[in-house]
């Protein structure tokens, strides 16, 4: 008998479909705090939890039975990975179970901006009759415009055809044919925001997408256009929506989640044209019936077959597998890091090919890090070895493995290649010391480097002056060279140099080093 302790309140769907599973028993108590959890958790096989139970190293500790936390919902914050994978406790989400409810969310408000719906029931309610006041727009034939086009980008997509939208879409981590599939025009940044008609952005919250629509974005943006945010606060500069909103450089906007929340005191609550909610993208009853019952199966799943679905984390390996494996997953991981700092397109496919000692491996674990350093960050989920073959299949990635016992030249050798619709760019690394990781190779070119840190790498004609003209650009921004790499010239007289720097660069002294001359491409990748 497999027991499952719910210590948060979960819809009843759920808890029936528990209930009515042959050799599971379960006990609700909710409102444990840290020393009652601890006191309850050693006889159970399974907790299942919301956002209010906090799951922590302590009490991983005293469950000395459990196999498994299931969230009921998205967010993980409430439970401590890194203490769950030491314990060998997998981890699980539910990731999908209320896209379909913040997709409509979204949808409700292109209706509300485009009829003027609050703003008409209030007038009603005040005795007022303002018809030719509150004349509003159509939606069909009008261009959707959609910024991130993960499960809930897509259900808008389909959503939008429903209602005769011409849909175009941007998400530079999904390949070309997920767009086709799901019925979207694939399009660059630029043309998704100066084409819309309805912008609504469905994208994680991540360093590069901090305030991604802002100032410069609204002005690409049509007069008419109206914009939706039901993601995630912070994606949009609120101080330059405020401006474009109240000079009427766009027509409207409707927000669900705000930099701040609530917002109070927010210039934007003294707007006409902008709708709020609170914060409601998964409120309503089916998604709390969805997230509940959809965690429920999985966890059933795992205590019956060991089938880990959107698990977060991977239980222990061996000291002897982590220490044979190791360096190599490090190695791939790194170079997927790398392979993304240097591909500004959805890649479709992904090769991964080992040889040498890396070959006397399971090549598996060795591609998933590859995949998890191509996918972390860049995704609202977790990402990790566990879940990461999910992503990429979600994302449109098809991942091909070889191995060849043989590396010319080296003791072991992993090389990822990285193809895009009409390009495809290829890493190859190594160990020294079957430890110290080295990039040894970016496409044709055979240049050794130290995968750490902040990284400028170019690409640029071999001529005189080249390095000079970039270390005067980097030595003005008081940013320091603490190493350099240049290769010899190809056929075409190009050359590839990395610069290790002291800082990150800034866009100013990035572009300043993509305008030198002889300078063809440019990119900085952080590791």
């Amino acid at each position: 008998m497999k027991k499952i302790l719910i210590s948060d309140k979960l819809a009843e769907d759920g808890v029936n479909f528990l209930n009515a599973q042959e050799g599971i028993q379960i006990h609700i108590q909710t409102g444990l705090d840290e020393d009652e959890l601890c006191e309850l958790i050693a006889e159970y096989d399974a907790l299942l939890i919301r956002s209010d139970t906090q799951v922590t190293r302590r009490v991983l500790q005293c469950a000395t039975k459990l196999k498994v936390v299931g969230r009921a919902g998205i967010g993980v914050d409430n439970v401590d990975l890194a203490a769950a994978t030491e314990q060998g406790v997998i981890v699980m989400n539910t990731p999908d179970a209320n896209a379909t409810t913040t997709a409509e969310l979204a949808i409700a408000h292109i209706f509300s901006l485009s009829r003027n719906l609050p703003a008409a029931n209030l007038s009603v309610r005040q005795g007022k009759w303002e018809r030719a006041k509150l004349m509003g727009a159509e939606i069909a034939h009008k261009t959707l415009s959609i910024l991130g086009f993960g499960t809930i980008g897509r259900i808008v997509a389909q959503r939008g055809h429903g209602l005769g939208m011409r849909v175009i879409a941007y998400d530079p981590y999904v390949a070309p044919d997920v767009f086709a599939k799901h019925g979207a025009e694939m399009v660059d940044l630029d043309t998704l925001l100066k084409q819309a008609d309805y912008l609504t952005l469905h994208c994680p919250l991540l360093e590069k997408t901090k305030n991604i629509i802002g100032h410069q974005q609204l002005a690409m943006m049509k007069k008419s256009a109206r914009l939706i945010n039901c993601a995630r606060g912070g994606l949009v500069d609120e101080a330059a929506l405020y401006d474009a909103l109240k000079e009427g450089r766009i027509a409207g906007a409707a927000l669900d989640v705000y930099e701040n929340e609530p917002p109070a005191d927010s210039p934007l609550l003294s707007l006409d044209n902008i709708v709020f909610t609170p914060h409601l993208g998964a409120s309503t009853k089916e998604a709390q019936i969805a997230v509940s019952v959809e965690i429920a199966r999985q966890v059933v799943k795992y205590l019956q077959t060991g089938e880990a679905v959107n698990a977060l984390n991977l239980p222990r390996l061996s000291a002897e597998e982590l220490n044979e494996a190791q360096p190599f997953m490090n190695l791939a991981n790194i170079l997927g890091k790398v392979l993304v700092g240097l591909i500004d397109r959805p890649i479709e496919k992904l090769d991964v090919a080992v040889f040498g000692k890396a070959a006397q491996v399971k090549i598996r674990p060795i591609s998933a890090e590859a995949m998890v350093g191509l996918f972390k960050g860049q995704l609202s989920t977790p990402v990790n070895r566990v879940n990461v073959e999910n992503i990429a299949k979600r994302q449109g990635v098809a991942l091909v493995e070889s191995q060849t016992e043989y590396a010319e030249g080296y003791q072991s050798l992993i090389k990822i290649t990285g193809h895009c619709a009409d390009k495809e760019v290829s890493l190859s690394g190594t160990l020294l010391g079957h430890q110290h990781p080295r990039l040894v190779g970016i496409n044709h070119f055979e240049i050794e480097v130290v995968p750490e840190g902040a990284l400028l790498i170019t690409r640029h004609d071999d001529k005189p002056g080249v390095i000079a003209a970039i270390s005067s650009i980097l030595g003005a921004a008081n940013i320091n060279i603490t190493r350099m790499q240049v290769s010899i010239a190809d056929q075409n007289q190009l050359a590839m140099m990395v610069i290790s720097v002291s800082d990150p660069l800034n866009e100013q002294v990035l572009k300043a080093v993509c305008e030198v001359p002889a300078v063809h491409a440019a990119r900085q990748i952080v590791l």
